[in-house]
């Protein structure tokens, strides 16, 4: 078995720094690549090892999402004997593609750890969104890595120029690509996104052809796909986050097809992706202009000369609100948390107090 490399998963000088004060005999760097119920396959100089994580890291952690996710490099305690190990830290991470969970929970899943490229990959027989596209876009400029929109199946779309069209118009500077794993079309342009220590993540909806993508890249079945249904629709296959070393340099992390992309804080993200409407509000006449019925506004006036979609402004105004919402239910978490913790210490102190008075 070929045993890797730590460049060729993307080992830099600035992780040889973090990784120095934890650095001896008795640990050694690795990758996270598969997160499974409990444990962790991490790739290391040794090899993969199936590693699981301490309780004390456990309790250290603030949230959830500070515990090991698939892209993160981690410090592992081995056992190469067993061909397993221990987590014993995580360093910290370069970039993160986070949502927030689903259901009324407001915490953070963090889906893809230090991702040099995140493609946001949609079909074009079916699954064309231009307002889940914007959710994606918001939440890929917020991670730090750049964004690259994959319109797949090309080769089932009649006139799949358009459908780039009808995307440029919302991407807004970022590179979008229509492709076919069938015919080949377009596949170069994604390759030249990735590279020797370079990672990709994929997202989107089931079906749209991700693990397909991946297989393709590889020139070979690393992962299980399924066939196009009779409606034309995809097939949900990939059950888990999974990176995946590509034969010709450059990673990619395969993800389970979202159903629902709930946004995470992405305050600069939002900016970022809609940044054709934020740089409207320096053109209205009053600096504090609700963009509703005041007079000079440059939001308004887009809308009625056609530059600015009507869509496109109840988008944003729709995701700003969501942030807004979560940024208030963070609020009132922290403030319930300090109660708590401010109680619990009035416990303890008249407890002591009470033992104090006992022994006098």
């Amino acid at each position: 078995m070929r045993l890797p490399e730590l460049a060729t998963l993307g080992w830099d000088d600035r992780l040889s720094s973090l990784y120095e004060p934890y650095a001896g005999d008795d640990v050694v760097p690795g990758r996270v690549s598969i997160q499974h119920r409990g444990a962790y396959d991490v790739l290391t100089e040794l090899g993969e090892l199936r590693c699981d994580v301490p309780r004390r890291l456990v309790h250290e952690a603030e949230a959830t999402a500070d515990l090991p996710a698939v892209g993160d490099w981690v410090v592992v305690a081995p056992r190469p004997a067993e061909k397993t190990g221990t987590i014993t830290r995580v360093l910290p991470r370069r970039t993160t593609f986070s949502r927030k969970t689903a259901w009324q929970a407001a915490e953070e899943q963090v889906l893809a750890a230090n991702v040099d490229v995140a493609f946001l990959v949609t079909s074009l027989n079916e699954d064309l969104n231009l307002r889940r596209l914007e959710r994606y876009l918001t939440l890929a400029w917020e991670s730090g890595a750049q964004p690259v929109i994959v319109l797949t199946k090309s080769d089932l779309h009649p006139v799949p120029e358009a459908a780039l069209a009808e995307v440029g118009v919302i991407a807004y500077g970022v590179p979008v690509h229509a492709i076919s794993s069938v015919t080949g079309e377009g596949l170069e342009s994604i390759r030249a996104h990735l590279g020797p220590g370079r990672t990709a993540v994929l997202l989107g909806s089931s079906g749209v052809g991700k693990s397909t993508l991946v297989n393709t890249l590889a020139g070979a079945e690393l992962l299980a796909t399924q066939e196009i249904r009779g409606d034309g629709k995809g097939r949900h296959t990939t059950t888990r986050r999974e990176l995946v070393e590509l034969p010709g340099g450059g990673l990619v992390i395969d993800t389970p097809g979202i159903r629902e992309l709930q946004l995470w804080i992405a305050d600069d993200g939002i900016d970022e992706a809609f940044e054709d409407v934020t740089e409207l509000f320096s053109r209205c006449r009053f600096s504090d202009c609700a963009h509703d019925r005041e007079p000079g506004c440059a939001v308004r006036a887009a809308i009625a000369d056609g530059t600015l979609a009507a869509e496109r402004w109840e988008s944003y105004v729709k995701l700003l609100g969501e942030i807004a919402h979560l940024e208030r239910k963070l609020d009132r978490r922290a403030a319930a948390e300090a109660r708590r913790q401010w109680k619990a210490l009035g416990q303890e102190a008249r407890a002591n107090m009470r033992l104090k008075g006992r022994r006098e």
